[in-house]
C-alpha cells in the first residue's frame, strides 16, 4: 500500500487542478449546453492530464539530486527513494503514450498536445535557466490548454480569454519564483540554477505588473460591447470583486503564510481561494445562463 501512495503522489494528482484551464472556453463560449463539446474538452482535460504526470514524472527523474536540498521537495517519491528510478519510468511512458493516444483520438488539433510536450522539452533541455523566459514558457503551457479546450473542439478563443489568461499564469509563475527564493534563502541556486538571476524586489515588481493586468484585462472584459453582446448580460462586471479578493488573497498567503509554491496546493488548501473561486464560478455561470 505505502508504494502505491508513492506512486499515485509521484504522478502529482493535485497538479491536474491546473488543467482545469481547458474548461475556461467551454464555460465563457457557452459549449455546457453541448454535450459533443462538453465530453471534448472532458477529454483534453484527461488527456492533458496524463501528459502532465508523465512530464512530473520526468522532472522529478532530472531534478531528483537537486530536489534532496530543497526543504520540501526532498520528500518527492523519487527524491526520498521511496519509489525506484525505473518503475518511475515505466509508469511515466504508460502515461505518455495513453495521454498522446487520447489527443490524437479525441481532439480536432493533436498539435496542442505534441506543442506542449516539445515545450517541455525545451524547457528542461536549457531554457528553465533562462531568467523571465523560463516563467513565460510556464505560462505558455497553461496557454495551450485553453487552446485545447477551444480550437481543439471546435470554440473560437476570444483575444480577451486570451490576454485574460496569459497574465494570470505570468502571475503565478512569478509568485512561485518568489516563493522558492523564500524557501531556499542561501542555497536557492543549487536547487533551481535560475534563482540567483532573480531578487525578491524584482519578483515583486513582476507579480505587481501581472497581477494588475490580470485584474485590468478581466475587468475591461466584463465591460466590453463584444462581451456584453456575446453573453446578453451587462452585469459580468459583478465578478470582478471574486477576482480581486483571489488575487489579494493569494498575496497574503505569498508573502506572510509562506505560500505560493505550489499554486494547485494553495486553490485546494486554503478555504478562502475556494470560497472566491467558487462564488466566481456560481455567479458566472448564474449570470451566462440568465438564472439571474
Amino acid at each position: 500500500m505505502p508504494q502505491v501512495i508513492a506512486l499515485i503522489r509521484l504522478l502529482r494528482p493535485h497538479q491536474w487542478l491546473k488543467n482545469g484551464f481547458v474548461f475556461v472556453g467551454v464555460l465563457f463560449g457557452h459549449a455546457w449546453r453541448e454535450p459533443a463539446l462538453l465530453g471534448g474538452a472532458v477529454l483534453a482535460f484527461v488527456a492533458f492530464c496524463l501528459l502532465s504526470s508523465a512530464v512530473y514524472v520526468v522532472n522529478d527523474y532530472v531534478d531528483r539530486e537537486q530536489d534532496r536540498h530543497h526543504p520540501e521537495k526532498k520528500r518527492r517519491p523519487l527524491a526520498s527513494g521511496a519509489v525506484a528510478v525505473p518503475t518511475a519510468l515505466v509508469l511515466g511512458a504508460v502515461c505518455l503514450a495513453g495521454g498522446l493516444a487520447l489527443a490524437f483520438l479525441a481532439s480536432r488539433a493533436a498539435w496542442i498536445f505534441v506543442a506542449y510536450l516539445l515545450l517541455q522539452v525545451v524547457y528542461n533541455l536549457g531554457a528553465k535557466h533562462i531568467v523571465v523566459l523560463d516563467v513565460f514558457i510556464i505560462a505558455a503551457g497553461f496557454m495551450l490548454r485553453i487552446l485545447a479546450g477551444t480550437v481543439g473542439i471546435g470554440i473560437a478563443p476570444t483575444h480577451w480569454l486570451l490576454l485574460c489568461g496569459l497574465m494570470l499564469t505570468l502571475f503565478l509563475g512569478f509568485a512561485k519564483r518568489r516563493a522558492e527564493l523564500d524557501a531556499m534563502v542561501d542555497d536557492s541556486a543549487v536547487h533551481r540554477r535560475v534563482l540567483e538571476h532573480y531578487s525578491k524586489t524584482m519578483l515583486d515588481q513582476y507579480i505587481v505588473i501581472a497581477a494588475s493586468g490580470t485584474v485590468v484585462s478581466y475587468a475591461l472584459y466584463t465591460v466590453s460591447p463584444e462581451t456584453i453582446a456575446l453573453h446578453g448580460t451587462r452585469w459580468l462586471i459583478a465578478s470582478v470583486p471574486f477576482v480581486l479578493y483571489g488575487m489579494l488573497r493569494y498575496l497574503y498567503l505569498l508573502h506572510r503564510q509562506g505560500g505560493g509554491g505550489d499554486p494547485a496546493r494553495e486553490v485546494l488548501g486554503d478555504p478562502h481561494l475556494i470560497a472566491a473561486l467558487a462564488g466566481w464560478a456560481l455567479l458566472v455561470v448564474a449570470l451566462l445562463s440568465s438564472w439571474i
